[in-house]
């Protein structure tokens, strides 16, 4: 993953401060517009997670601190959620004129009122996910301990789950009192995600069906299980940034330009300036391979040997279950476990090799069904039939050599 650094105008007047998460190898297949919830910040480990997930799948996330928090300057206590909208306007602005138009929102808690509230305001935008979004923004002050706005005018002093406090203006409480997402959700035209945990005790779970409810169609829901409010378990935060990924593609891929790909029969493999982290193109899918942290990569993908495994068991699976379709088995279902290492030459009974260390594959096979044992053991020796077995205990010959200027593939 690559990441940088912005700086330009905010709503009112002051500076505000992004970061852009890019995918470590080619161009984008789009850009999103991430919102951070109320008093967070663009850093808030939930959001690097999931944006920088999406940066692996291709997806370009730019990530920003509201007026007055995180890096950028102005004072909180002068904003209110209206301005909080502006400044996302102003970011859509700055991204279509210096990088391109957002294709997708995301926002998170308070980030996503403001996502919906500002939705029609990006026309090219395609695609809004909400994550422990809450369906009103009056919510808010109920969670903060606020009333309606004093006749004195003076700002208050406030605490979130316990946090530091800060302050807020008579004119920020009026402002989140009134209703800013009924029309909103319901004349929302474009496919709407709702990411949300069941047991989030700062929104509760029947905001998302609210906010369910009040959309039109295309919408999912997916809930986020035994997930906090702020997505503090890394796990978490990376699988809402998978779902947000797999989902998005099917809007975005469908208004963007062809898809590349590649060949039937070929590969292609797209290495960054730095670190492990390498796109694989095979045909129109895109996946991507990484080596774990321990040494060194980011781990945001298999690494080349679990790939390998991969090949030889998928093709293992889809061996055996041709061969008992052709037989009309009843076959149910194929697990198989794969495992390399090295092993001593000599331990190998039936290999040529007599000296050293050689690779060592083990693979195990579970068949389910109503089989019996003959049939059972005749699909264990089908295993060893699949094309990728053979390839791997043939002979195979490799060679390498530079690719010419003009076959490489236009970015």
């Amino acid at each position: 993953m690559r990441s940088e650094r912005f700086r330009f105008p905010g709503s009112l007047g002051t500076d505000l401060v992004a970061r852009l998460d890019r995918p470590s190898v080619g161009e984008p297949r789009a850009y999103a517009l991430f919102a951070h919830c109320f008093t967070c910040s663009k850093d808030l480990k939930a959001v690097g997670w999931i944006s920088r997930t999406l940066a692996a799948r291709g997806i370009a996330v730019l990530r920003f601190d509201f007026t007055g928090l995180g890096e950028s300057e102005g004072d909180f206590g002068e904003t209110d959620f209206s301005s909080n909208l502006d400044d996302l306007v102003a970011v859509g602005r700055f991204m279509a004129e210096e990088l391109a138009p957002p294709r997708i929102l995301i926002g998170h808690s308070l980030g996503g009122a403001a996502v919906l509230a500002a939705a029609r305001e990006f026309p090219q935008a395609v695609a809004v996910a909400t994550i422990g979004a809450p369906s009103e923004t009056r919510h808010l002050l109920d969670t903060l301990g606020v009333g309606a706005a004093t006749d004195d005018g003076a700002a208050r002093e406030v605490q979130l789950g316990g946090a530091q406090s800060f302050r807020v203006s008579p004119s920020f409480v009026e402002d989140v009192s009134q209703d800013h997402l009924r029309g909103a959700i319901e004349e929302l035209d474009k496919a709407l995600l709702v990411l949300h945990s069941p047991i989030d005790r700062i929104v509760g779970v029947e905001h998302a069906r609210r906010i369910f409810e009040a959309a039109r169609h295309p919408k999912s829901f997916v809930s986020l299980d035994d997930a906090d409010h702020l997505l503090r378990r890394e796990a978490d935060a990376r699988y809402a940034g998978e779902v947000l990924a797999a989902w998005a593609a099917r809007f975005v891929d469908r208004v963007e330009a062809p898809e590349e790909s590649v060949s039937e029969g070929q590969v292609e493999i797209r290495g960054g300036a730095r670190g492990y982290t390498t796109e694989v193109l095979a045909r129109q899918h895109r996946l991507v391979a990484d080596e774990p942290r321990s040494v060194g990569g980011d781990d945001l993908g298999p690494t080349p040997y679990d790939l390998l495994l991969a090949a030889l068991g998928t093709c293992t699976a889809m061996t055996l279950r041709m061969y008992a379709d052709r037989k009309k088995w009843p076959l149910e279902g194929v697990r198989v476990l794969l495992d390399h290492g090295k092993i001593h030459a000599r331990d190998c009974e039936d290999c040529q090799t007599t000296s050293g260390k050689i690779d060592h594959i083990d693979r195990r096979l579970e068949v389910q069904g109503p089989l019996d044992d003959g049939q059972r053991q005749r699909l264990l020796e089908i295993a060893d039939r699949c094309p990728v077995h053979r390839t791997l205990e043939g002979e195979i010959h490799i060679s390498t050599r530079a690719l010419e200027e003009q076959q490489m593939p236009s970015e």
